[in-house]
Formats: structure tokens, C-alpha cells, sequence
């Protein structure tokens, strides 16, 4: 390990993708880590498993509390909610302290460009699994077909955190490795992407409708659908030849179809009920959210029925045989969190759909490349990461994300020249990709590329 100059380390959350990172991190003698967390007691538990790791209590909604911590570090790494991200680096600036995190750069953290440019500190963003990895080797294979003299003419990446298929045993054949509000309302977003030329948009309401089936690789039933928006990717991949450009999620089949009922009964609205009570049923819950003449089985489902527009009666029974395993049909007594239906549904979700003990989630992230070469011949090309967790160690996603967090964090700390360039970064060149790529392969994780 390198000799010199210690190196003081932020990082911000205890979450699951924050072990691995500091693991990485604490191999280097020269780091010393700060575990910063609401609950000074997730903090320390989490420091107690660390060398030069130690844990501190920081509420990062205190702006005096973020910049007197911050300000003591050479780098922070933010693996708190995204919406916190822009508060960090804000306060950042004002100690020269360097910020990575594994989100996407929206617009709030670009707006901070040019004072990240004058207070000389980098801003390293989307240094995860997806976004993340997925840049990796997106960026890889297209120098590659472009230093042939090749043209990319379609680009699709599909990535899922999803349970392993021996764990995908309940009727949303999905569990919750991070929050259920934050997986839940991720198929609510829109989609914006370029196919054929033109720029198509999908509304948060119709994206589950457009759920297909998707072949990934021999074993699994997958359906994937767009998400977010894609069409600025063709700029940051450097591919204006594409006509199609398409990132989005995996799925198992059947859960776009049940998330999709589960929006139509009210169940993922988060804005506050004046009727929604301590003390109701999940029967009267329901009842209340779409009108249903009465509490009775018989009544919900028939007026279930009439709401969600089932496109068949196999769908109907299926959906419905789900919601009764969930419990949200019965004369149970409800928790009501929040006010409001969502999170409500979220801890009921949690407890019944979290990972058990000795089971496994999956990683499955997969580039497809339709290549045109200079003599015309069309060729597809496939980069796939297959990464099953393991229930002893990290969870595939808790790997994949930290562990590329931690080494794009070091590689920073070594002054790597890609990546010590001041302002707002994201891993979408081969300068900043490579290295990045070469010491994660060394982790486990890797994308295998073939042609199809």
C-alpha cells in the first residue's frame, strides 16, 4: 500500500452499500475513515467492523453540523438520499473538500459546476452499479467500435436488483434490499428515450403497461421497461450515429402488471388522508381508497375488480391472490404511517418482502450494442453482469455499488489526473472509466461481453 500523507475520509450513511466501500477504503493504511450517521449507535456498529474507522452522530439537514464535519475531511462520500446531495457539496465548497456519490447528476449538483471549478474540489458522481458499472463498460465497448471504425447505431441497458429466482417467491417475485418507497415509486417514474430517430415519452402512469418480456440469458423470465431519461445519453456516450438509445429495469414477469394494480387501488399515492385513521382495517383501507360498497371480501373484489381493469380473469385471480397474501383485504388492524397510503403499504411490504437469512438477491445489468461497420455489415454485441450476492458476505447490489464507490474514492485520493479534475464528473470517459473498471473486475465484478 501506498505510503503518506494521511487521507481523512467522510462517508455519510450506514446503509448497505456503505460496507463494502469502507472495507475497500480501510485495506489503505494511510485512510482514516469517519462513519457519519443520524443514530450515532448505526454508526458505530457499522465503524466497530473497521481499522481507523470511527463513528460520529451528523444530521446532514444541519448546515452548521455538515460544515464543520466536512471541513475536517479530504473527501465526502454522500450515500445518503440524493436529495441531501447538493447541501453536501454546497457545503464542500467551502472547505475545498472533494465529494463523491454513486447518484445520477441532476440538475441541482450540475448547477454547482463552476463554483466546484473555482473552489478547485471535484465532484465525482454515478459511481455505482447502475449508474455505474453500467458506464463502465457502455463507454469500453463503444471506443472500441468507434477506433474500428464502426458505428453504434442502437444502445439498450436494462439493470435489475432483484431477489435470486430460488428467492423470488412472493406474488411481486420481488424483496427489498434498500426502501421499499424508494423501489416502489422508482415504477412511477416517467420515460423519456430515442427510438428510430425520435424521442417518445411514456407517462409515470402507463410505464408498467409498457412491461415486455425481455431475453436476457438462459434461466429467467424477465420483462423490462424504460426509465428516467435516456435521450441525453447518445451526448454522453459520444454516439450522435444512434437512432436508438433505451436504459431501463428488470423485472420478473408479472410484478410491472401486479405494481400497476397496486396504483390503480390507491395504494402508492403519498399525499396525506383525512381519513386514514389509527385503528382502521386493511379491509376498511381499502374500501375507503376506491369506493367499495362494503368491507366484506366479496365487496372489494368486485369493486377491485371494476378499478384495475384486469386484462383478463387469469390476471384478475392472480393480482387478487397476491393482495390477500399481503394481507391488504383483511380485518386486520393497519399501521398507518405517514398519513398516507404508500407508506403505509411500504411497512407492511417490509416486514413481509425483506431479505431472510442464507437468501441471495441478484444484480443483472446487460448492454446491448447493434453495430454498423464500415463495409455495412450489422453486428450485435451483448455486456452482461450476472452477480448473485452472497448471504454470508454483501448482497450483490451491496457489492456492486460500494465496492466501485470505494475504488473510484481511492483512485481520487491518489490524485488520479482523470479524476482530480475540478468541477462536476461522471464516469463517461475512457480516461475516468478505465482505471475504475480494471481494480472492479478485481472485486468480482464484471460485465462478460459476446457477440450474439
Amino acid at each position: 500500500m501506498a505510503s503518506g500523507t494521511p487521507k481523512k475520509i467522510l462517508v455519510l450513511g450506514s446503509g448497505m452499500v456503505a460496507p463494502p466501500c469502507i472495507e475497500y477504503l480501510s485495506r489503505n493504511p494511510n485512510n482514516q475513515i469517519t462513519v457519519a450517521c443520524r443514530t450515532l449507535s448505526s454508526a458505530e456498529k457499522l465503524a466497530a467492523g473497521f481499522p481507523r474507522t470511527h463513528a460520529i452522530a451528523l444530521d446532514a439537514a444541519s448546515e452548521v453540523d455538515l460544515d464543520k464535519h466536512v471541513a475536517a475531511h479530504d473527501v465526502v462520500i454522500s450515500l445518503i438520499p440524493y436529495i441531501y446531495h447538493a447541501a453536501v457539496i454546497k457545503s464542500a465548497l467551502k472547505s475545498g473538500t472533494h465529494v463523491v456519490t454513486t447518484s445520477y447528476t441532476s440538475d441541482a449538483i450540475r448547477e454547482l459546476d463552476e463554483d466546484a471549478k473555482k473552489a478547485g474540489i471535484t465532484v465525482l458522481n454515478e459511481v455505482g452499479v447502475d449508474p455505474g458499472v453500467d458506464h463502465l463498460y457502455a463507454i469500453k465497448k463503444i471506443d472500441e467500435v468507434h477506433a474500428k471504425g464502426g458505428k453504434v447505431l442502437e444502445f439498450y441497458s436494462y439493470c435489475g436488483g432483484l431477489p435470486a429466482p430460488d428467492c423470488a417467491d412472493n406474488p411481486l417475485g420481488f424483496k427489498f434490499s434498500w426502501s421499499p418507497r424508494g423501489a416502489l415509486l422508482s415504477q412511477r417514474n416517467s420515460a423519456r428515450f430515442l427510438k428510430n430517430g425520435s424521442v417518445e415519452e411514456i407517462s409515470s402512469e402507463e410505464l408498467m403497461a409498457t412491461a415486455a418480456p425481455y431475453y436476457v440469458m438462459e434461466g429467467y423470465d424477465f420483462v423490462a421497461y424504460p426509465n428516467r431519461n435516456s435521450v441525453p445519453f447518445q451526448s454522453f456516450y459520444r454516439i450522435p450515429e444512434a437512432h436508438t438509445v433505451i436504459r431501463g429495469s428488470l423485472r420478473y414477469k408479472g410484478n410491472p402488471a401486479f405494481v400497476q394494480a397496486l396504483a390503480n387501488l390507491g395504494w402508492l399515492e403519498q399525499d396525506k388522508k383525512e381519513w386514514l385513521k389509527d385503528g382502521m382495517t386493511w379491509a376498511e383501507i381499502q374500501q375507503n381508497a376506491i369506493a367499495a360498497s362494503g368491507t366484506d371480501e366479496s365487496s372489494l373484489i368486485s369493486r377491485i375488480k371494476e378499478v384495475a381493469q384486469f386484462p383478463n380473469d387469469a390476471e384478475s385471480q392472480r393480482i387478487i391472490a397476491g393482495m390477500k397474501w399481503m394481507g391488504i383485504l383483511s380485518s386486520e388492524k393497519a399501521t398507518i404511517v405517514g398519513g398516507n397510503l404508500l407508506d403505509t403499504l411500504c411497512a407492511r411490504l417490509e416486514k413481509l418482502m425483506s431479505f431472510g437469512p442464507g437468501e441471495r438477491d441478484l444484480v443483472m445489468l446487460q448492454h446491448k450494442f447493434v453495430v454498423e461497420w464500415a463495409d455495412g455489415k450489422t453486428e450485435t454485441f451483448t455486456s452482461t453482469l450476472e452477480l448473485l450476492g452472497d448471504p454470508n458476505r454483501y448482497s450483490g447490489m451491496a457489492l456492486s455499488v460500494g465496492v466501485t464507490c470505494g475504488i473510484a474514492t481511492q483512485l481520487l485520493m491518489n490524485n488520479h489526473l482523470a479524476l482530480r479534475k475540478p468541477g462536476v464528473l461522471a464516469p463517461y470517459t475512457r480516461e475516468i472509466c478505465d482505471p475504475i473498471r480494471e481494480l472492479v473486475e478485481k472485486e468480482g465484478v464484471m460485465m462478460v461481453e459476446q457477440k450474439t
